[in-house]
């Protein structure tokens, strides 16, 4: 193996990464709205599904790859269609939404008990109508700014002209939706052998490949669900002080495994650094500098995991006033326009589905695929802001609507049994549905 190349090298790695990855393909339309979501889930999934296509050939697996725009518009939409022995899960908190300020709005992010504690801390208040009540008698920018400080996600409501003069969409308005760092070769992967992975329609692509899932909400476990169901050994780590809303969990954990280790602990820590020496591909999307902090930053893994696929996740990107922010895919189009373009001039609106989150995980799934495929060992950096600033710029959907059914199966999980919506991939027609394993029931080892 190479050794990791110079910083020179990396920078123009990254840049010969090219433009944000949209092909023009106009899919039909599935979802009302002034935006073209449809052609940003539709491209990235193709994307996804021809890296899946590439990564199986190398590995000498003949299949099918392909999928469909049921599949598609449906998992863009997973946990709205998730059954948990028949219950419809609740997945917007309390404090989370739009709420009036003295002169707009402002979207809070309090799903996350850490959260809406910042926000009952902050204002004041113990429920939704006292929210509302306090937050009527300021300034959207006063409460995005003191909640923000606190440790809370609040963003004032903007224009796509208001978020062009941010100082934080100047500073990252070259920075693209994702961006690929090759650090060098890694060992090849060898052909697969009909043995543990198979399924009914042969082998699976991503046997014996060892995925680190340090990832929460939608973008990075809908990636990391993805290469479950190709085949990967899938091991999430989250902390016992912060785990997982369990209806989340659900919703993107087929096929994987589940652990609660404490990074701040030395022997947790040395027990994921043991496990990212030996991963194949490492993903944090926890907000920068969160796990640099603990050792685990992105240089960490690096230097820890050299052959790796190391990915770097971001709601804002890394750069910029809010290049530390944390931030989720509502949040997000709330401060760039995106909310304003699919409102109405009485109240700003939202995407019909969590497009930037999800897109964003089908990118990163082709960008770690790509780089198995090839032998290489990258670092890829992608954000949530540069999944907006995409479809933002795409030219207006056109067409009628189109009905689609729902493609749901049934699996197994601890909660019951649950009608969920596989991966948008299938495998000779086959979709990819994995039962979903215990939340932090897993062992903290490799099993591949």
């Amino acid at each position: 193996m190479s050794s990791p190349r110079s910083e020179g090298a990396r920078a123009d790695d990254a840049h010969r990464a090219g433009p944000d990855p949209v092909e023009h393909v106009r899919p039909r339309r599935w979802w009302t709205g002034p935006l073209d979501v449809e052609q940003l889930a539709w491209s990235s999934v193709q994307r996804a599904r021809d890296a899946a296509a590439e990564i199986a050939a190398a590995r000498g697996v003949d299949l099918d790859l392909d999928t469909t725009p049921e599949l598609v518009a449906a998992s863009f939409a997973a946990i709205d269609h998730l059954r948990i022995d028949g219950r419809a899960p609740q997945p917007w908190g309390e404090f989370s939404g739009f709420v009036a300020a003295r002169d707009g709005w402002v979207r809070l992010h309090g799903n996350y008990p850490h959260h809406a504690a910042v926000l009952r801390e902050v204002l004041g208040v113990d429920d939704r109508s006292g929210l509302e009540r306090e937050i009527g008698r300021r300034d959207a920018a006063e409460v995005e700014a003191r909640i923000s400080t606190a440790g809370g996600i609040a963003v004032a409501v903007r224009t796509e002209e208001q978020w062009r003069r941010h100082p934080h969409a100047v500073a990252t308005a070259e920075e693209p939706w994702s961006r690929v760092e090759d650090r060098g070769e890694r060992s090849a992967l060898s052909a697969v052998e009909h043995a543990g992975g198979d399924t009914e329609c042969g082998p699976l692509p991503l046997v014996g490949v060892r995925v680190l899932d340090l990832t929460r909400v939608i973008a990075g476990p809908t990636c990391t669900q993805l290469l479950a169901c190709l085949g990967a050994d899938v091991l999430r780590i989250d902390p016992p002080h912060r785990p997982e809303i369990l209806d989340q969990h659900l919703s993107t954990g087929m096929g994987k495994r589940s652990t609660v280790l404490d990074l701040r602990r030395h022997e947790d820590a040395d027990r994921v650094r043991a496990l990212a020496g030996q991963a194949d591909v490492i993903l944090d999307g926890y907000r920068p500098g969160a796990l640099e902090r603990l050792g685990f930053g992105v240089t960490d893994l690096e230097q820890l995991a050299p052959q790796a696929v190391i990915v770097s996740l971001s709601a804002w990107g890394e750069h910029g006033p809010w290049g530390q922010r944390a931030g989720f895919d509502s949040i997000v189009q709330a401060a760039t326009g995106v909310a304003v373009r699919c409102g109405t001039d009485e109240h700003p609106g939202a995407l019909p589905v969590q497009a930037l989150d999800h897109a964003t995980g089908h990118l990163l799934a082709a960008h770690v695929l790509e780089a198995l495929a090839r032998g290489r060992a990258v670092t890829v950096r992608a954000n949530l802001l540069g999944a907006a600033r995409t479809l933002l710029d795409l030219p207006a959907p056109t067409g009628d609507l189109a009905a689609l059914e729902v493609p749901r199966r049934r699996v197994s999980s601890e909660a019951g049994v649950l009608e969920a919506v596989p991966p948008p991939l299938t495998l000779d027609g086959r979709t990819l549905e994995q039962d979903v394993g215990q939340y932090g029931a897993g062992r903290a080892e490799w099993i591949a």
